[in-house]
């Protein structure tokens, strides 16, 4: 078996918006970083609509979720500007906000609950009439008779978002190997690389688990530490006009089925998203594109007049309760950053805190923090300026296992 020159500070398995976020950061401060992926941002993070919002996608049951996407979307604003920057491309970030529209007394009542609970946490939420909804969007359709604007809401394009990472962390000097991960290397009970495809190992001091639906399928993971990952699909609908269609994301229920809206400033209009259990399943079906088109039309008519650009069925890494898994795991040297399921885009920033956070804490670099020379500045870590208490803060809602010493426990969210 043939074996890689280097040996790695830290090689993450995943080549998405969270591996190669993380990726970035850990460059920035002066590590050596390495990323595996035969196909780099080419799955979820390429079928993303891009959506950063915690506050319209709140759920009575998800409160941690909320918090988590609260903490990462305030981060987002610099971390869109420093990647931009880095990176050398536009992200088309823009914070315009949410509208969610309700069409039937039954949505009304529905979006009346929702803003006294978004109210009850001390979220930015405005309750407007139909004629209100239209006055912001004017393609929205006559029959929309009330809405909910998320405010502080925003989005941005995942596919940009994973070029300018790329770009910006191999300017940084990081390593992509584009092969696939088989399994893992242990030595003295700790992980010490990855076997690759092409029969190669690499040998790296931590290892981050971040292949989203493909997390579980790593040959060499022990029982306790196989994260409860499952994929579900997402089809998703590209459409293009002259101009954007609308100036801020749409959304609605329509037949009983979330669907929103996304715009790009270049004129694209990005329709989503189903939600099947289907393993892994990846087909683009008329069907799943049939039901989109349809339901898109309710709230917004004119789109059956845009051009079809693109249409794509991509797999979120689910788990048991919609919270992602990040952070150290039972096998010393192997660490987690998967089970994103919608909110990987959103989440990215905070998942990379929380595990620059974890090594500084555990190495390479040591319980001191990063060693001398590392970076220190805006790409070095939290773009917050947060301690490791205050990240551990943000994480308190997650439940976590109680054999993870102190300062670890609140910096993961694996349960059992």
């Amino acid at each position: 078996m043939a074996h890689h020159r280097d040996t790695f500070d830290l090689l993450i398995v995943g080549g998405g918006v969270i591996g190669l976020s993380v990726a970035w950061r850990a460059a920035g401060r002066g590590l050596r970083t390495a990323v595996a992926d035969p196909a780099p941002a080419s799955g979820a993070s390429h079928a993303a609509a891009g959506m950063l919002a915690p506050v319209s996608e709140v759920t009575y049951t998800e409160e941690p979720l909320l918090r988590l996407g609260l903490a990462s979307l305030a981060r987002w604003p610099s971390f869109a500007a420093e990647l931009a920057a880095e990176g050398g491309l536009d992200l088309d970030y823009r914070a315009d906000g949410t509208l969610d529209v309700a069409f039937g007394a039954d949505d009304l009542a529905a979006l009346d609950d929702l803003a006294a609970f978004i109210d009850k946490l001390g979220l930015p939420a405005e309750r407007l009439t139909g004629r209100e909804c239209r006055r912001l969007e004017p393609m929205l359709a006559p029959s929309v008779r009330g809405g909910l604007l998320a405010g502080g809401d925003a989005w941005v394009d995942p596919r940009r978002v994973t070029r300018a990472l790329l770009a910006a962390w191999e300017r940084l000097g990081g390593v992509l190997m584009r092969s696939r991960v088989t399994g893992l290397e242990t030595a003295s009970g700790a992980v010490s690389g990855v076997r690759l495809a092409t029969g190669e190992t690499v040998g790296a001091d931590r290892v981050i688990l971040a292949a989203g639906a493909w997390s579980p399928t790593l040959e060499g993971l022990p029982p306790e530490v196989v994260p409860p990952v499952r994929p579900i699909k997402g089809q998703i609908v590209r459409l293009r006009s002259p101009a954007p269609l609308l100036g801020r994301c749409v959304r609605g229920v329509v037949h009983g089925s979330h669907v929103y809206l996304v715009p790009r400033s270049d004129g694209e209009l990005v329709v989503g998203a189903t939600q099947e259990e289907m393993g892994f399943d990846t087909r683009v079906t008329a069907g799943g594109l049939w039901e989109l088109l349809r339901d898109a039309r309710e709230l917004v008519p004119g789109v059956t007049e845009l051009e079809l650009s693109d249409v794509v069925a991509g797999l979120r890494p689910g788990t048991p309760d919609n919270l992602p898994l990040v952070g150290p795991t039972l096998l010393p040297g192997l660490s987690l950053a998967t089970g994103h399921h919608r909110g990987g885009v959103l989440l990215a920033p905070l998942t990379a805190d929380l595990c620059l956070a974890d090594l500084r804490l555990t190495g390479p670099a040591g319980p001191a923090g990063p060693r001398p020379g590392s970076g220190s500045g805006s790409g070095s870590g939290s773009g917050s300026g947060e301690t490791d208490g205050e990240l551990s803060a943000i994480c308190s809602p997650l439940r976590f296992q109680e054999h993870r010493r102190p300062p670890l426990q609140a910096l993961q969210a694996l349960r059992g």
